[in-house]
C-alpha cells in the first residue's frame, strides 16, 4: 500500500475519535459567562438559608468557589462547588485550603445538570434564567425540605417563598415541598 493511501486510512480510522473530543470539549463549554458573587450577596445567601453546621450545601456553578467557602467557614457547614471550569476548580481549592476549610468544602469539576445532588439541604445557585428552569426539576425533586436560594433569578412559575435585595440584587429562596399526594 502506498504512503499517501496508508495515511488516508490512517486518518480516517482517527476521525471519530478526534469529533468524540470535540464534542467532550464542547459539551464541557460553559453555559454562562463567570461573574462572581459579591461576597455581601453570598453572605445573605447563605443567610436566607439558614445555613447551619449540620447542613451539607451544593454551590451550583461555584467558579472561584467563594460560596462553599464561606458556607464552611462562617457557618460550619459542608459543602462541595460543582464548577465546569477546572481553572476555576483549581482556584476554588487553593482558595478552600488559604481559608483552612479544605476538610469541609470540596470542589467538583463537572457539569451541574449532571451531578447528584441528593446528598444537599441547601442548594445555592447564580445562573440564568434559562438555566434555573432547565435545572428546576431536579431540584423538585430533591429531599424536602432542602432549601434553594438563587442569585439574581427566580425559578419562573415557582414562587419563591421569600424575596430579599442586597445591593440592589435580588435573592430568591424555596423549599422543597413534600411529594402532591397522589
Amino acid at each position: 500500500m502506498d504512503r499517501a493511501r496508508r495515511s488516508l486510512i490512517l486518518g480516517t480510522a482517527a476521525l471519530p475519535a478526534a469529533l468524540g473530543a470535540a464534542r467532550a470539549a464542547r459539551a464541557q463549554a460553559p453555559d454562562v459567562g463567570y461573574v462572581p458573587t459579591p461576597e455581601p450577596v453570598a453572605l445573605a445567601m447563605l443567610k436566607l438559608a439558614g445555613v447551619g453546621p449540620r447542613d451539607v450545601v451544593y454551590d451550583l456553578g461555584s467558579g472561584d468557589g467563594r460560596i462553599a467557602i464561606l458556607a464552611a467557614r462562617r457557618h460550619g457547614a459542608r459543602a462541595v462547588g460543582v464548577e465546569i471550569d477546572p481553572a476555576r476548580v483549581a482556584e476554588a481549592r487553593r482558595a478552600a485550603a488559604r481559608a483552612r476549610v479544605d476538610d469541609r468544602v470540596r470542589f467538583v469539576a463537572g457539569d451541574l445538570f449532571e451531578q447528584d445532588l441528593s446528598p444537599a439541604t441547601v442548594v445555592t445557585l447564580y445562573l440564568l434564567p434559562r438555566l434555573n428552569l432547565r435545572l428546576r426539576p431536579t431540584l423538585l425533586a430533591l429531599a424536602p425540605g432542602t432549601r434553594i436560594v438563587s442569585h439574581g433569578f427566580d425559578m419562573g412559575d415557582w414562587p419563591p417563598e421569600r424575596v430579599q435585595t442586597v445591593r440592589d440584587r435580588p435573592i430568591y429562596r424555596w423549599t422543597v415541598p413534600p411529594p402532591a399526594a397522589g
